[in-house]
């Protein structure tokens, strides 16, 4: 009677064992597969240099997706400034964008001389060492709050 019950078990342990591995192998394969389809947001190289106006300033920085989903940056928000905008830079002419692409699997990079953040009615006019709070919103992921140093005007990010 023991020898069958071994034998039995002996049989059907490694149907068990291959069934809860496949439940495992399609649990991981889903969430990979999950992964690739959302956009996966940080930022990074953010700065406003200490503008010479009191009433506009720029800021600069970089949206990284590390998803296999393109968003888009719609609109930023800040206790500084009630006027956010994007700009492109065309030749030497700006255009104001109503959104701005983050690929999949890319970087949406605004810097000078290039697509950029203009605030204007500032709250006060920024000094440099302050940080000012932003708050990234995108089309379909969660907003991203940052805090953003003020520069000197003549800062230049480290490549």
């Amino acid at each position: 009677m023991i020898a069958k019950s071994t034998a039995a078990t002996a049989a059907v342990l490694p149907l068990v064992l291959a069934g809860g591995l496949l439940l495992v192998t399609g649990c991981q394969s889903e969430k990979n597969a999950l992964a690739r389809d959302t956009a996966k947001l940080s930022v990074s190289g953010a700065y406003l240099p200490q503008p010479a106006m009191t009433d506009m300033a720029a800021a600069y920085l970089t949206v990284t997706n590390d998803g296999g989903k393109a968003d888009q940056l719609t609109s930023v928000t800040s206790p500084l400034s009630r006027d956010i905008t994007m700009h492109t830079t065309e030749g030497t002419a700006m255009k104001h964008a109503t959104k701005l692409d983050v690929p999949a699997n890319g970087k949406l990079t605004l810097a000078r001389g290039g697509t950029h953040l203009m605030l204007g009615k500032l709250d006060h006019k920024p000094k440099v060492g302050e940080r000012i709070e932003f708050t990234l919103h995108f089309a379909t992921s969660a907003p991203v709050k940052i805090k953003v140093p003020v520069e000197t005007a003549t800062f230049r990010p480290k490549d």
